[in-house]
């Protein structure tokens, strides 16, 4: 009987956790040296998508972030089903986030200049917007007039929320009612717009800022654009739902790499006089 071959053992050197992959380039990154550059691909600079913790640890002077509205959470007012109950899965994705809604709002010192922040978290029904999220923008824009301090929301958003239906959609107005207030109060607000910006989002608060300012990049428009295409049966420019297209026209005001944003947004505050 011929001797069988002894079966290859895998070895592998590598603990897992190393090396990721960029999803913008499909280049092997080293995860510490890509953590150090702020989840930003040192190859083609693709501009990773952020949770909203991330985010602010990223972007605040450390410690000084003060949550309010963090128990506020989502209800069931249509008590809708779609693969799952609406319920279910507000709680699947407050397990796997950690989180309780899609968006984190509360007072900080970016640079050592006082602001009411927001911060949208992708990583929650891709920070769609339902009843939580207008109201924490509401009040966190109530609180910049209350406190005299600028207002910086961070938005990336899929829009509205579908499960909550007309409660969502209404958020539109409502939050774009506060913002009012505060621009009459003289108050500053700025935006900082990241992959993706869209929908009822983009339609409402997200593009209402007084400097709107963007990473590089970021998807950034209404509908889809195969729905686009199909509404008003045309053929869209290349890249028309980009950071960088939108620039061009008028509609961002600058465009900004992420390494720089607390600096950008320190030096907004001080021209503005806030």
């Amino acid at each position: 009987m011929p001797l069988q071959p002894a079966p290859i053992e895998k070895k592998t050197d590598i603990p897992e956790g190393v090396w990721l992959r960029c999803e913008g380039c499909g280049e092997m990154l080293y995860t510490r040296e890509f953590e150090e550059m702020l989840r930003v691909c040192k190859v083609c600079h693709h501009h990773h998508r952020l949770d909203a913790r991330t985010r602010i640890k990223q972007l605040v002077d450390e410690g000084t972030f003060e949550e309010f509205l963090a128990d506020l959470v989502s209800t069931d007012p249509l008590q809708f089903t779609d693969r799952i109950p609406y319920k279910e899965r507000l709680q699947q994705i407050q397990e796997q986030s950690g989180e309780k809604e899609a968006i984190l709002v509360g007072k900080a010192y970016i640079k050592g200049r006082g602001v009411i922040l927001g911060v949208m978290n992708p990583a929650f029904i891709m920070a769609s917007m339902g009843a939580v999220v207008g109201e924490k923008v509401t009040t966190a824009a109530e609180r910049a007039v209350e406190d005299n301090l600028p207002l910086v929301l961070v938005t990336a958003s899929g829009g509205a929320r579908m499960q909550e239906g007309m409660v969502s959609l209404v958020q539109m107005a409502k939050t774009s009612a506060a913002l009012a207030k505060l621009d009459d109060a003289g108050g500053l607000y700025i935006t900082v717009l990241t992959d993706p910006t869209t929908a009822g989002v983009a339609a409402s608060f997200a593009m209402l800022g007084d400097v709107i300012i963007s990473e590089p990049k970021a998807m950034v428009g209404f509908a889809g654009p195969r729905v686009i295409a199909n509404t008003i049966k045309a053929e869209l420019p290349d890249g028309f739902q980009t950071a960088e297209f939108l620039l061009e026209r008028g509609f961002i005001d600058r465009i900004v790499e992420r390494k720089e944003l607390r600096s950008e947004i320190a030096r907004l505050i001080d021209y503005c006089g806030k």
